[in-house]
């Protein structure tokens, strides 16, 4: 890539970020799109605009996440959200954030000290054998290693920079994992009443004695344990039959709202008695008798109402399953329980943590031990298939869908791809596309591979499927990027001399470095520019709306935000930190961009936490350790990287470099034996802190009950079956 393309490419990315932050500007002042832009606002009982609509700066939105505070996105998204932060941080903050500070230090380092090193080597230019951009020796080749000689004492720059990035590297991870503690403790100290506190998730329930009943069972065996501060059970039970009338019920109330909502506005419209809305009752209401929508939808939920409510005491009673969910009376006990042994074989009376009464994924409570185990390196083989494997739908996908190959499979289009400007576009964006759409799937795969481990969280399986999804990318467009590249460019060498492989491929890694500064760049321009306009959220809710869109339920369907997704959001940072780190000494030209990248992101997302997404769970930063595990291998594969690049060029003094990786591995482990229990379990010394109010032990106890068990009439709150009490002397009610 000559220079001036490289600006070109830049300067086209930063119009198109432009174009869409002003576009932002604009769609997001009026009163119509507020929904779109500001719903996490107008979902909290606030004004979507702070200080009023006339007065508001169109650039006020880039003030407001700039002086927001950790505590302004805790109160707004919750810790998860604000560790995130902790991660994308940046280094003018008053805390220390971690990762833009890796790049601002390390990047004061590299850029004053490597490049006048790298640019003033000219022996180089004479015989380039590696170059950054893939072709002839160009102006970006002078700012990398590129431009250094072999064995050229000028190396001991580049050597020395690789630990300072370590040690830039282990100083803030230590500080940001210190600050994501802290935050962890100081949220689950809250004197507010959370109900996963007081409650504890039992699994692998052993077989009940004949002439008992599993809710017995349970009650028995933890009021024993804990005979002062035991308050109940919940036993998981078998909720196939009645979810499925529970959501046929759901149904029916979702289109009495629906056509309640056209009869008046039929009203509206000027008929005083209004028209009230018809269907067929037969086949996808396309046959059969027509009656009255109103009339006929509440006679559906009546018998259906009546159905489920039978429904509801045959499953508690009849289908109590291997699992139960047991709440105490205080939160030091349930932290207690949580982190002890309470059998003696693995495989039975299995305690943990209790997730949110939202994140729990009941079909999964059920799974036995040992299967679960079988399912998670069943899932692990999966998943090292997918990565090593998915070129090949890859390639077959990119092959059919050339023009020439269209043109084959799908003759009738021949008039259509054979337009000049058509053909065109089609050849310029088809293929990128179908991948595109290919690998968009892909999360969504990897989240199914997750919670099939028998995962029993949903938060659980965010960090499980972000965890794959970095692993896909860093081996699949890292690594397989500069590797595919580096073989395709030194295949016939490779023939000639096959023992040449390692040699070439590490001399070839810099042949990449501008591929991946565009990449980058793109990321952040490109990327984040959609990202703050929203413009397909707000095209899809105005469509719905004016075209599909009656009751007030649908229209908040229709623009609800949803949460920041982290299953994708972090691996795509991760890979970012990745290529960062690994070329931040060959050629550290990036690290600009990275900082770019980070401070952007910054930007960009507290403004979409603040004011967009909605939190669909509270993990408590639990995420936290993964990206840590993570980082830290992004530096390990720098290290090991840089290793094998000086090794190649023949730098004499590389053995030095050998500690390094030992280094990193030795850091990793002291953090996770110093901080990672207690983002397992809750300590003790956290728990025990004292409540504002005494907690209402009946309002935690049905925050868990499934949506499909809850009884329709007050009266039937309590009977007899899996949700029964048991009192002080060990009768059932």
């Amino acid at each position: 890539m000559e220079f001036s393309s490289f600006l070109t490419s830049l300067g086209t990315s930063f119009i198109i970020f432009i174009i869409l932050m002003l576009l932002f500007t604009w769609l997001s002042a009026k009163r119509g799109n507020a929904v779109v832009y500001y719903p996490n606002r107008i979902l909290k009982g606030l004004e979507p605009w702070e200080g009023g609509l006339k007065t508001r700066n169109p650039l006020a939105w880039i003030r407001e996440a700039l002086s927001s505070t950790e505590q302004d996105v805790i109160n707004m998204s919750g810790i998860d959200t604000a560790v995130y932060f902790v991660f994308l941080g940046t280094g003018f903050l008053l805390l220390l954030l971690f990762l833009l500070g890796i790049l601002v230090l390390s990047g004061v380092v590299l850029l004053l000290v490597l490049l006048p090193t790298a640019s003033t080597d000219d022996e180089v230019k004479k015989n380039a054998k590696s170059t950054t951009s893939k072709g002839t020796f160009n102006d970006l080749d002078k700012l990398s290693m590129a431009n250094i000689e072999e064995r050229s004492p000028r190396l001991w720059a580049f050597l020395i920079a690789v630990y300072w990035v370590s040690l830039v590297t282990y100083v803030l991870s230590w500080k940001a994992y210190k600050r994501v503690s802290a935050l962890r403790a100081n949220a689950l100290m809250s004197p507010e009443v959370k109900p996963e506190q007081f409650a504890v998730l039992v699994r692998d329930l052993p077989d009940v004695t004949p002439g008992q009943t599993r809710k017995e069972q349970v009650d028995s065996y933890f009021k024993s344990i804990y005979p002062d501060t035991f308050y109940r059970s919940l036993v998981v039970t078998n909720n196939k039959k009645v979810d499925k009338i529970w959501a046929e019920l759901e149904g029916y109330r979702k289109k009495l709202a629906r056509t309640e909502a056209i009869y008046e506005e039929s009203i509206r419209k000027g008929n005083s008695e209004g028209k009230r809305p018809t269907n067929k009752t037969g086949f996808l209401g396309l046959c059969g008798k027509q009656v009255d929508s109103i009339e006929y939808y509440n006679e559906k939920i009546k018998k259906m109402t009546q159905k489920l409510e039978a429904e509801q005491k045959v499953t508690l009673r009849e289908k109590q399953l291997g699992a139960a969910l047991v709440f105490f009376t205080d939160r030091v006990t349930a932290a207690l329980a949580a982190q002890s042994l309470h059998a003696q074989m693995v495989d039975k009376w299995t305690v943990t943590d209790a997730p949110e009464p939202r994140q729990l994924i009941w079909t999964n409570l059920t799974i036995k031990f040992f299967v679960r185990i079988v399912r998670q390196y069943m899932v692990y083989v999966l998943v090292f298939l997918t990565i090593v494997f998915y070129m090949i739908p890859i390639g077959f996908i990119s092959a059919i869908t050339t023009l020439e190959n269209l043109r084959k499979l799908l003759p009738f289009l021949k008039p259509i791809v054979d337009q000049v400007q058509i053909k065109t576009v089609l050849e310029a964006y088809l293929p990128q596309l179908a991948l595109i759409i290919f690998l968009a799937l892909l999360p969504m795969f990897l989240l199914f591979l997750s919670k099939i481990e028998g995962i029993p969280s949903g938060s659980h399986v965010i960090r499980a499927a972000s965890g794959k999804y970095f692993y896909f990318s860093v081996l699949n467009v890292f690594i397989g990027v500069t590797i595919g590249g580096t073989l395709f460019d030194t295949l016939k060498s490779v023939e000639e001399e096959p023992n040449s492989l390692v040699p070439l491929l590490a001399k070839s890694l810099p042949g990449n470095a501008t591929f991946f500064i565009t990449f980058v760049a793109l990321k952040f321009f490109v990327g984040y520019g959609l990202e703050l306009s929203r413009i397909v959220p707000l095209i899809i809710y105005h469509l719905r709306r004016k075209y599909l869109c009656k009751s007030e339920a649908e229209i908040r369907e229709a623009w609800f935000p949803g949460d920041i997704s982290y299953a994708t959001r972090v691996p795509s940072d991760m890979l970012i930190i990745t290529i960062v780190l690994c070329y931040s000494v060959i050629a550290p030209m990036i690290i600009p961009f990275g900082v770019l990248y980070f401070a952007l992101g910054w930007l960009v997302l507290r403004n979409q936490a603040l004011k967009v997404y909605v939190p669909s769970y509270e993990s408590y930063g639990r995420m936290w350790p993964h990206m840590h595990t993570r980082i830290m291998g992004a530096l390990l594969l720098y290290q090991v990287t840089m290793l094998g690049y000086f090794g190649v060029i023949q730098f004499y003094y590389t053995p030095i470099l050998i500690p390094a990786p030992i280094l990193s591995l030795l850091f990793y482990y002291v953090c996770r034996r110093k901080f990672y229990n207690a983002f397992c379990h809750t300590a003790l010394e956290v728990a025990s802190q004292e409540l504002k109010e005494t907690p209402n032990m009946e309002l935690i106890f049905r925050s868990y009950i499934p949506p499909s068990l809850i009884p329709e009439k007050q009266e039937d709150e309590q009977f007899e079956g899996a949700l029964s009490r048991v009192s002080r002397t060990g009768t059932f009610v």
